[in-house]
Order: structure tokens, then sequence, then C-alpha cells
């Protein structure tokens, strides 16, 4: 257990290069921890203190959590949690958003609130162990830019695991995810990788489609997955279709997909008339059926709308995005200094985002 009010030493973040050339060691880095929180008031305390233990056994000493509530439907529990921890902690910040906007772009506020020349993301219900960590740091150390943490034996539920396998092979056709790359939400990039991502701001974020725009030079390292001590996911079937729907804005795979079966339903149709015709020819008194005809007019006209849907789907989200519609919306930042003169519970300052 780490001791309240100990402090913490905050330094302007530098580049990978610039501590290469420098000399420093890893130890002297400041680490960004950034945890997207919903409804994980019984357990994001024990998931900070043991974080901050595990960092400090490992001599690191510069080290921040960002803490974000994604507005979470529990009566303010969640925040009331998070907020306190920022009063005990001089390490914590805590960001409050206005209104539910997915894990992804949660994870994208905390990064852009994020000073540190490492950043970590996890999970707020301990199945993303703080033990786990330095695994991935280690693995880090050895050059690359970033490191994925994978689950040989997961814990989910099979709805969750099949929704990891959809989401699994629709990465690697739309976006040419590695075959041997393994993913979860308990990653570490450096600060570069961070500087590029927070550059998107449509609200339909996918992090592994932007972590793979930005570098190639990506590990992923076998880690223990924990069961999930209280609650249960707050993943729901209409959230893992929407995280499957955001991948489509990383390609145009999609897209190319209707321009190749229309080539070939036309080829098929072109083919189809001609043996009608020679058909005719040859048998002037074949009667041309008008229920097969009916099918292949429902067929088709299914096939269109199937990819007009597709396209409007594109369409849509490029007028979204021209609209400005935001990622997220920042409610208020709550940090230690504030909370420190704060101790009556009384709203802070309200953030513009």
């Amino acid at each position: 257990m780490i001791a309240p009010q100990e402090r913490f030493r905050h330094r302007p973040a530098q580049t990978l290069f610039a501590q290469i050339r420098n000399g420093s060691r890893r130890e002297n880095m400041l680490h960004s921890i950034i945890i997207p929180c919903y409804k994980s008031s019984r357990t994001i305390r024990k998931v900070v203190e043991m974080t901050a233990e595990e960092l400090n056994n490992l001599n690191i000493s510069e080290y921040e959590f960002v803490l974000v509530d994604d507005y979470s439907p529990d009566g303010g529990a969640t925040l009331d949690e998070l907020r306190a921890l920022a009063r005990d902690y001089s390490f914590v910040k805590v960001i409050s958003l206005a209104k539910n906007a997915g894990q992804h772009n949660a994870v994208m506020a905390g990064l852009n609130y994020a000073s540190g020349d490492l950043l970590i993301a996890m999970d707020d219900d301990m199945q993303t162990h703080p033990s786990q960590l330095k695994y991935l740091l280690a693995e880090i150390d050895k050059g690359y830019d970033i490191v994925y943490g994978y689950y040989p034996e997961k814990k989910h539920s099979i709805f969750r695991n099949f929704g990891s396998f959809v989401n699994y092979i629709t990465v690697r056709i739309l976006i040419g995810k590695p075959k041997d790359m393994r993913t979860s939400s308990y990653w570490v990039i450096r600060r570069f990788v961070r500087d590029y991502v927070v550059q998107y701001k449509s609200p339909y974020t996918h992090l592994q489609g932007l972590f793979l725009r930005t570098t190639r030079n990506i590990s992923c390292i076998p880690i223990k997955h924990f069961d999930r001590e209280v609650g249960e996911s707050g993943y729901t079937f209409k959230k893992l279709i929407q995280l499957w729907s955001n991948i489509m804005g990383y390609s145009v795979i999609p897209l190319r997909m209707a321009t190749y079966c229309g080539y070939f339903f036309s080829v098929l149709s072109i083919l189809g008339a001609v043996i009608v015709v020679i058909r005719k020819l040859l048998n002037p008194a074949m009667a041309i059926g008008w229920p097969s005809m009916m099918c292949a007019i429902c067929f088709f006209s299914g096939i269109i709308m199937l990819f007009m849907g597709l396209i409007g789907e594109y369409l849509g989200r490029m007028f979204l995005g021209m609209n400005r519609q935001p990622q997220f919306v920042v409610k208020k930042v709550y940090e230690h200094s504030d909370t420190e003169n704060n101790t009556n519970n009384q709203p802070l300052q309200e953030e513009k985002s």
C-alpha cells in the first residue's frame, strides 16, 4: 500500500531519441497509466494502488495515473471514488466525461491529458493485472514502439470471446494486421505514437487501426488473464457491433468489395441473359418463368441495397466528421492540487473540451 499524499515530481515529456542521446534510463522516464473507468467504484482503488506499488518495485519513481470516468451510470459512485483517489495521491488526475464515449474514445481522452514518455493502458476490473506490467515494460525496453499483452487463456465470456475473434478477423482483412500479432486492451506505447494518434479527431476511434497507421515496430507477449473481481463486462452486443463498424473507417476494402461484386453480378447477368436467348432460339415454345424473374429481381435488389447502405455509412461518417462531432466531451478535470483545496466536494471549474 502506498502512503497518501506521496509526492510526485512531474517533468516535461521527452522523446525516446532525446532520452537515448542523454543516456537516460527507463526508470527516469515519466510513465502515464491510462485507465478508462465504467462502474468501477469497487475496484479502481485497488487497481491504482497495486499498479503504483508494482512501479515502485520496478524502481520507477516518476508516474502519473489518468483515470477517465466514461459517464458511469452508477449515481456518481465511480466519480466519487476517482475524486477520492485524486485527493489521496498527487499522481492521480481524473477526467470526467459529460456523456458515455465508449472505451476507445475514453482512452483517447486519457491520451490527450497524459504527459508520459511511455503510456500504458489497462482496464479497471483487475483482469489486466498490475503484476503483468513488468513483462510489457521489459519487452518495450528491446526497442519496440508498441507492446501488447495477449492472453493464451482468456477469462472472458463466450460472447465476448466471439466478439474478439470477429474483431481479429476483420482487422486482419481490412487494415492488414500481421497474422502473428495478437492484441488486447493492455498495452504500452511510446510518446511519438501518442503524439500522432491524438491528431485523429473523428468519433469513430479504433486504436488498433491508429496504431497500425503509425508504426509496424510492434511486439506482443503472452501474459496471464485474471478473473473479473466484481461485476460483468460493459460490452454489449450493440457496443461490439459499433466497435466492429468503426474499423471500416480505416480501410476502403469494403468499397472495393462492392465494386468487385458489381463486376461479378454484371458478368453473371450477361451470361444468364445469353443463356436465356440461346434457349429461346433453340426452343421457341419455351416460356420464360415469371417466378424466376422475380427471384432474380429480389436477389439483385437486395445486393444493391446492401452496398448502397455500405456507401451510405461511409458518407454519413464523412458528414459527421465535417460537422466536427467530438470524440469525447470533458466535463471536469480533477487533480490533487484542486481537490486538496476543495475538501467540501464542491464542483470544480468546468473544463472546456
